[in-house]
């Protein structure tokens, strides 16, 4: 099935894989264990047999050391959040959810850490620091912007769980494209490729039309890759599944049809970027190096699902014990970091 999805899918763009990517794995893992990101070991196993390192070094493959390991850190806290908010009691709690986000945004705001904060704080707390050290603080609050809308996302998903509803198809493609940290992906070409983008092309609708359609890209690749394993969680957020349900078609049609709308995309992007207006010579040379940025990551995403045993094996994951949660208290109970 793997080998066939990869086939069908629409993706005409040249694989490259950044010179540091042997670096990146060593790394990876020495950062999540000084956080104490892995709490036992199924969690552990999950996150070397992932390689995530190698979706970074695809996805931004002429970025430079330094920041390519914040990259690779980053996709790895996200990873493992996302894992505990799908497949664990945690994402049908969507009140528990907000607390949660409500740290981790004042983290990433400049609030100093306390003694009672999870690894998972302490973690975007590093993060925060040398991305500062390196970017700008403008470019950094339009990251925070994204982060707080894939948590938004986040919450819209643990709703719909906590009340069993399968969205329309319009609905989930609106919490999809939140919930999928796509923009915090966009974003992040923008650190990585040292990139300068003005207000005046970011708020550019071509800009942001752009934009829309790498998410949708990412966003169903990701879904006709994972349904399985979602189906088997009972989870609902997954393009396929939605058409499946919605529609009440048939598994393998729905799955055709996903692929349909993914190609779609994928050629609309292309005709997109072919009937770019001019915005001068500066920006004109900005942009280029955006979408062949968009480009890479959809690349080297497919590469890495193709690659990836993240999702060839259905397991229910256990709560991490910096996240075990007090039903009795409307609060999250904690371990704090030795």
């Amino acid at each position: 099935m793997k080998e066939l999805l990869s086939s069908d899918l629409y993706c005409p763009f040249s694989s490259h894989i950044n010179k540091h990517v042997d670096i990146l794995e060593e790394s990876a893992l020495e950062w999540v264990t000084r956080f104490n990101l892995l709490a036992n070991e199924s969690v552990y196993r999950r996150f070397t047999k992932s390689n995530f390192f190698k979706l970074v070094a695809g996805a931004y493959p002429y970025c430079d050391l330094e920041k390519i390991k914040i990259a690779s850190d980053l996709f790895s806290w996200l990873f493992i959040w996302d894992d505990q908010c799908d497949m664990s009691d945690l994402g049908q709690q969507p009140e528990v959810l907000k607390l949660f986000h409500k740290r981790f945004i004042e983290i990433l705001n400049g609030t100093e850490l306390e003694s009672n904060d999870i690894h998972l704080s302490y973690a975007l707390s590093d993060l925060r620091q040398r991305m500062l050290q390196i970017g700008s603080i403008k470019w950094f609050h339009h990251f925070v912007c994204s982060f707080e809308e894939y948590f938004a996302g986040c919450v819209q998903e643990a709703s719909n769980r906590a009340q069993e509803i399968i969205p329309d198809i319009d609905t989930y493609i609106r919490i999809r494209n939140l919930s999928s940290a796509g923009d915090l992906t966009v974003v992040l070409i923008e650190f990585c490729d040292q990139l300068l983008i003005p207000d005046i092309l970011r708020q550019h609708d071509i800009f942001k039309k752009l934009k829309e359609k790498i998410i949708n890209i990412l966003a169903w690749c990701n879904d006709i890759f994972s349904y399985a394993r979602e189906m088997a969680s009972g989870d609902v957020h997954n393009l396929v599944l939605v058409l499946h349900y919605q529609q009440q078609i048939p598994l393998e049609l729905a799955i055709k049809r996903a692929i349909e709308i993914h190609d779609r995309e994928v050629q609309e992007l292309i005709k997109l970027e072919a009937s770019l207006p001019s915005f001068g010579e500066e920006l004109d040379a900005e942009l280029a190096k955006y979408i062949s940025g968009m480009y890479a990551w959809i690349r080297g995403n497919l590469d890495w699902y193709f690659n990836s045993d993240r999702y060839q094996t259905i397991e229910r994951l256990e709560l991490v014990e910096t996240l075990e949660l007090d039903k009795s208290q409307t609060n999250p109970k904690v371990l704090l970091p030795s």
